[in-house]
C-alpha cells in the first residue's frame, strides 16, 4: 500500500506476521499506514509480530510513534529490525521493557469510598477554616489594641470598592425585591380588602430577613469573589511568599483591611437596601390609591427597634463571614492557570452556604429568646 511515499506490506510467516515498512514515515504519510497496520493486528492473535524497517528512508516522530505502538501492541515477542542507525536513537527513547499491554484502568471507587473521601475533605476544610478564624481573631484583637498597625488607607480604599461601587446593583435589587414582594402580597391581601397592610408585610420581611440576606448574597458574589481573586493572583505570583519572606504576616497585611471593610460596609449596605426596598413597596401601595403618608404610618407601626437591631446584627455577622471566606480561599489558592478561578468559585459557594446557615442559626436563636 502506498501513501505519498509510505509503503506497508503484510506477510504471513510461520508462527507470526511480518510488517514490511518502506519509504518515508513522517507526519504526512504515517496516518494511512498506521490505520492499516492496526487493522491487521487483531487478526494476528498471539502470533509473533516482526516489523522490518530496513526499507525506511526517513522517519520522524510520527514514524517512531508508529513503531513504538506496534511494539507495545505486539507484546513481549514483538521485534523491530532493520531500522537505520540514524533513526534508532529516537526509538531508544522508548525502551522495549516499557512496552506491553496498556496498564488497566484503576476501578472507580465504591460509594463507601467516595463518601469517606468527601467526608475527610469536608473535615479538612473545616479544620482549615477554624484555624484561619482563630488566627484572624488573634490578629484582629492585636491590631485593634494598636490601631496604628492597621493600614487604614487600604481599608478605606477597599471599603469604597465594597460599598460605594456596589450601590447601583444594590439599588436595582432592593427596588425589585420590594416591588415584587409588594405585588405578591397584594394578590393575597386584596381578597380580604387589606391591600394597605402590604406596607407592614414588606417592612417586616425586608428589614428582618430579606434585606440582610440578599445584601449578603450580593456581597458574596461581588466582593467575596473579588477578595479571593485578588489574593489568589498574589499567591500564584508568589507575592504572598514575598511578604512572608520580608517578615510581614499575610493575615495582618492583606486580610485585616478587607475584613474591616466588610464589617463596616455590610450593615450600611443592608440599611440602604432596606430603604430602597421600602421605596419599591411604597410605589406599589400608591397604585392602590393609598397616599404615601399611610404607607409611612403602617411601616412605623409594624417596625420596632428590636426588628431593626436584629436585621443589623445579622448583616454585621454576614460581613465578617463573607470577607473572611473570600480572603481564606484566596490565600489557599494553588498553582496553575485554573487555580484562581477555582478559588473564586469556592469563595462564592462557601460564602452563600455559610450565610444561609448563619441566617438559620439566627432564626432559631431569635425564636428561642422570643425576639
Amino acid at each position: 500500500m502506498s501513501s505519498a511515499g509510505a509503503q506497508l506490506e503484510i506477510q504471513e510467516q510461520a508462527g507470526g506476521l511480518c510488517f514490511l515498512l518502506k519509504g518515508r514515515l513522517d507526519c504526512d504519510t504515517t496516518g494511512a499506514v498506521w490505520r492499516r497496520a492496526f487493522e491487521a493486528l487483531p487478526a494476528s492473535g498471539s502470533r509473533k509480530l516482526t516489523v522490518d524497517a530496513s526499507g525506511v528512508e526517513y522517519c520522524d516522530g510520527a514514524g517512531i510513534g508508529l513503531l513504538v505502538e506496534l511494539r507495545r501492541r505486539g507484546g513481549p515477542q514483538a521485534e523491530i529490525r532493520g531500522l537505520s542507525e540514524q533513526f534508532r536513537p529516537l526509538l531508544e527513547f522508548f525502551p522495549a521493557d516499557q512496552a506491553g499491554p496498556a496498564t488497566p484502568k484503576k476501578p472507580s471507587p465504591s460509594l463507601a469510598e467516595q463518601t469517606g473521601q468527601a467526608t475527610m475533605s469536608l473535615l479538612r476544610d473545616v479544620h482549615r477554616q477554624v484555624s484561619f478564624i482563630g488566627e484572624l481573631l488573634l490578629v484582629m484583637g492585636r491590631v485593634l489594641l494598636r490601631p496604628r498597625e492597621i493600614r487604614w488607607a487600604d481599608a478605606i480604599r477597599i471599603a469604597e470598592e465594597v460599598g460605594v461601587n456596589a450601590l447601583p446593583i444594590i439599588s436595582l435589587m432592593g427596588f425589585l425585591i420590594g416591588l415584587i414582594l409588594a405585588f405578591q402580597a397584594a394578590a393575597q391581601l386584596k381578597m380580604m380588602g387589606a391591600e394597605v397592610f402590604v406596607a407592614d408585610l414588606v417592612a417586616v420581611s425586608v428589614i428582618r430577613e430579606l434585606g440582610p440576606l440578599m445584601t449578603a448574597i450580593l456581597l458574596a458574589g461581588r466582593s467575596g469573589s473579588a477578595f479571593a481573586a485578588e489574593l489568589g493572583t498574589m499567591k500564584v505570583n508568589e507575592e504572598v511568599d514575598a511578604l512572608t519572606t520580608m517578615g510581614l504576616a499575610p493575615v495582618r497585611f492583606l486580610v485585616v483591611p478587607r475584613v474591616l471593610a466588610g464589617i463596616l460596609m455590610a450593615p450600611l449596605l443592608t440599611i440602604y437596601f432596606d430603604l430602597i426596598a421600602l421605596g419599591g413597596g411604597a410605589l406599589v401601595v400608591s397604585t392602590f390609591g393609598h397616599p404615601l403618608v399611610t404607607f409611612v404610618q403602617h411601616v412605623r407601626n409594624a417596625l420596632s427597634p428590636t426588628i431593626c437591631v436584629t436585621g443589623t446584627v445579622k448583616a454585621f455577622a454576614f460581613g465578617i463571614v463573607i470577607a473572611g471566606i473570600g480572603c481564606q480561599r484566596g490565600l489557599e489558592t494553588g498553582t496553575g492557570a485554573v487555580a484562581v478561578g477555582l478559588s473564586t468559585t469556592r469563595s462564592v459557594v462557601a460564602g452563600i452556604i455559610l450565610t444561609i446557615l448563619i441566617d438559620g442559626l439566627f432564626a432559631g436563636i431569635y425564636y428561642a429568646v422570643g425576639v
